[in-house]
């Protein structure tokens, strides 16, 4: 019995359809299918994936997202490129982000949240920018890629003066001496102040870091009683 040869024709058939198809039809088919996105639901998208991530995503990175709902292409398409249209989201191209895009990053973090960043902050952000390893790698440290976005970023040393000051200035106001556990919680997120690791480690060299820490702040505070000096209006103390 002869084999029924109909499906191969009726696909033969189609296969010349489309090999034949004219390309504007083509388009104009595929353009009536292609739901449309507005640009800011294409970035929202794009910052949406990138803080599941973790970091700026590449394209086969958000293709592979499942909860991404746009394709990759339909995202160039509209942008022109998909370096181009992270740019627009506030994400920064992986590998060809430039100095002045990472400094007007760290800037733009700043603006955000209303003070001088640092290396935590950059790391709580990752996905909106890089890394904190990125500037390090860049500009050398965290410090130099602050000062490079504008921020007066404090030295380490301006960082164990101020935190003596500050010191000074919650035991005259208390009369309480700051303790090792209290301390993170007494500085809040003041940048110009050092954590209680940082301080520690300034005179690890002591014997006695934290007692160290504590005998410099009642030198401060004496200092600042004998010139009369309120604790609400404390001038600088810089201890040797």
């Amino acid at each position: 019995m002869a084999a029924d040869v109909t499906p191969r024709a009726a696909s033969t058939s189609i296969y010349a359809t489309i090999l034949n198809m004219d390309p504007a039809e083509l388009a104009a088919f595929r353009q009536r299918m292609r739901r449309r996105y507005s640009r800011e639901e294409i970035l929202e998208e794009l910052r949406e994936c990138a803080l599941r991530l973790g970091s700026s995503p590449t394209m086969r990175e958000f293709a592979q997202d499942p909860q991404a709902t746009i394709h990759p292409q339909t995202v160039v398409d509209h942008f022109g490129s998909w370096n181009a249209a992270k740019r627009e989201a506030g994400l920064l191209p992986r590998r060809s982000a430039s100095k002045e895009e990472l400094a007007h990053a760290l800037r733009q973090l700043g603006e955000r949240i209303g003070r001088i960043p640092n290396a935590k902050d950059i790391e709580m952000h990752r996905g909106v920018l890089p890394g904190k390893a990125v500037y390090v790698k860049v500009f050398g440290s965290v410090r130099e890629a602050l000062i490079a976005a504008g921020f007066n970023a404090p030295t380490r040393e301006d960082r164990i003066a101020h935190s003596i000051e500050f010191g000074a200035e919650v035991f005259l106001r208390t009369g309480r001496m700051p303790s090792f556990r209290d301390w993170e919680k007494l500085r809040g997120h003041r940048d110009d102040i050092a954590t209680s690791w940082q301080i520690y480690r300034a005179f690890e060299h002591t014997g006695g870091a934290w007692s160290t820490f504590q005998y410099a702040i009642s030198a401060c505070a004496d200092q600042l009683v004998e010139l009369g000096a309120e604790a609400s209006a404390l001038t600088s103390c810089i201890t040797a």
